[in-house]
């Protein structure tokens, strides 16, 4: 099962930051991502979703080369190319994996403008590791929205808060400082 995670940000370019780090984190096998959309409020007020993978487009291409290919057989590909860039065109658009857009602009309208919002479907990660790998965006977002467990949950919520990350790691705060506190080899 997969977990949700909406990431708020006040300006729109921590929220695509954020996204190239998760697909970079996903290239070193530390995320698996079912799903990553940045959302972004203009000054008016406009919510606009930027997908990571635009469907219409990579249905109107592969309904292309299907039309083409099945225009061939009866001797017509430039027809068969027309209808199957358009039908396969019509099916992106229409198909929706991942994240339900109405949410994301249902939830988008929390936003202040200006902002973006990161909504991530995360199928598995490495916690820890990807946790460690998003230390440059403590203090810059707000967990808005997951579908996780209360306390990973809050361990997430402090991370982004600017909690140290070993406390966002299930380590408590007070034992957090007190093993920083004592030296290497001390008791």
């Amino acid at each position: 099962m997969s977990d949700l995670l909406v990431i708020a940000f006040d300006n729109e370019a921590n929220g695509f930051e954020l996204r190239t780090a998760l697909v970079n984190m996903q290239k070193e096998y530390l995320i698996e991502l079912e799903d990553a959309v940045v959302v972004t409020r203009n000054a008016e007020g406009k919510i606009q979703l930027h997908q990571a993978m635009n469907l219409t487009t990579a249905g109107a291409v592969g309904g292309g080369f299907w039309g083409t290919l099945v225009g061939l057989l009866f001797l017509n590909p430039l027809l068969g190319a027309a209808v199957g860039a358009a039908s396969g065109a019509l099916a992106g658009k229409l198909s929706d994996i991942g994240i339900n857009d109405d949410f994301m602009r249902d939830l988008g309208n929390s936003i202040p403008p200006g902002g973006s919002a990161v909504f991530i479907l995360v199928r598995k990660m490495t916690a820890d590791k990807v946790l460690a790998k998003l230390e440059s965006f403590h203090l810059k977002g707000r967990v808005l929205q997951t579908s996780l467990p209360e306390a990973e949950e809050a361990r997430l919520r402090e991370a982004f808060a600017g909690g140290k990350l070993g406390s966002a790691l299930g380590v408590p705060a007070a034992d957090q400082s007190a093993a920083e506190a004592t030296p290497a080899g001390g008791a």
